[in-house]
C-alpha cells in the first residue's frame, strides 16, 4: 500500500472545489541545489597537524556551508544546511530504508563575522572563542566564527576568510600550504577584497615576497633563474666579478 499517494489522493478530495490545489509526489529535483563543501573521510588514519578550532569533531561525512563577510548567516541558512543534509544522507545511504547512522554525519556552518541577527533568533551555545554549538532539532550544528578565533597556526586557513586586515594578514603569513597551486588560490583572495572595497595591508606582493622567502632554499639554480633574462643575469654576475686590480686600489685607499 502506497500511504502516501493515498493520503495525497484523499486531501485531493478534501480540498475539492476550494483555494487550495494538491499535488502529489512533486519533483524538488528541477532546480539545482548546490551544498558548499564536503569533507568525506576516504579512509583510516589521523590527520596530521592540528584542525582548526571547532573541528575536532569531524566525522566521515562533515556538511559545510560558508558564509562571507558580505552574507549572512541566519535562520534560512541552517535551514537550507539541515535540508541539504537530509538529502545528502539519502543519498549516499544503501537505501531509503537502510539509511547510514547519524552519527556518520556531521553539520557546520563557517562565517567570516559574528551572526547577530541568528544569534537573537535561536540559542548559540558557546563551546571555546569563535565556536558555538546551535541545535535544530535533534541536529546539532557546529558554527565557527573567523574573525572571532584565536590567532594561532591552526586557525590561519579561516583567517583568510575573515575580511578583517590583520587577521588576513596573520591568515597569509602564517598558513601551510599544502600545493603550490594554492598561491594562485590566495591571488584570488587578495583580488577579491580588492574589488570589494576591503583595504589589507597585506597585499599580493607582500605574499609573493614572503612565499619565494620562505621556499628559495628548496628551489635549484636553474629554478631559481627560471624567467630572469639572460643579459641580467650576466650584468649581475659582471657587479658580482670585479677585477682583482680593482679590489686591490680600493683597498689601498
Amino acid at each position: 500500500m502506497n500511504w502516501h499517494r493515498l493520503f495525497g489522493l484523499l486531501l485531493t478530495d478534501f480540498f475539492a472545489g476550494s483555494p487550495f490545489v494538491v499535488e502529489l509526489e512533486k519533483d524538488l529535483s528541477i532546480k539545482k541545489q548546490l551544498l558548499d563543501v564536503v569533507i568525506l573521510r576516504k579512509h583510516h588514519g589521523r590527520f596530521a597537524g592540528r584542525l582548526p578550532d571547532g573541528f575536532d569533531n569531524l566525522a566521515i561525512h562533515n556538511l559545510l556551508t560558508f558564509k562571507s563577510y558580505w552574507e549572512a548567516l541566519d535562520d534560512w541558512a541552517l535551514k537550507e544546511l539541515t535540508g541539504h543534509y537530509v538529502n545528502y544522507r539519502k543519498q549516499v545511504s544503501p537505501s531509503l530504508k537502510s539509511l547510514l547512522p547519524e552519527e556518520e554525519f556531521r553539520l557546520y556552518a563557517v562565517c567570516s563575522r559574528y551572526p547577530h541577527n541568528l544569534a537573537g533568533a535561536v540559542d548559540l551555545k558557546t563551546v571555546q572563542a569563535g565556536v558555538y554549538d546551535c541545535g535544530r532539532g535533534t541536529d546539532l550544528i557546529r558554527i565557527v566564527v573567523a574573525h572571532e578565533l584565536p590567532r594561532t597556526d591552526n586557525n590561519a586557513i579561516l583567517h583568510l576568510l575573515s575580511a578583517s586586515p590583520e587577521q588576513v594578514r596573520y591568515g597569509a603569513e602564517h598558513y601551510e600550504q599544502r600545493s603550490p597551486d594554492t598561491s594562485s588560490l590566495l591571488s584570488q583572495l587578495f583580488e577579491g577584497y580588492k574589488r570589494e572595497g576591503l583595504t589589507m595591508p597585506y597585499t599580493m606582493q607582500d605574499f609573493r615576497r614572503d612565499y619565494v622567502k620562505e621556499h628559495l632554499k628548496d628551489l635549484t639554480v636553474e629554478e631559481r633563474l627560471h624567467g630572469v633574462p639572460a643579459e641580467k643575469i650576466e650584468k649581475y654576475l659582471q657587479r658580482r666579478k670585479k677585477p682583482a686590480s680593482a679590489k686591490k686600489k680600493n683597498h689601498k685607499k
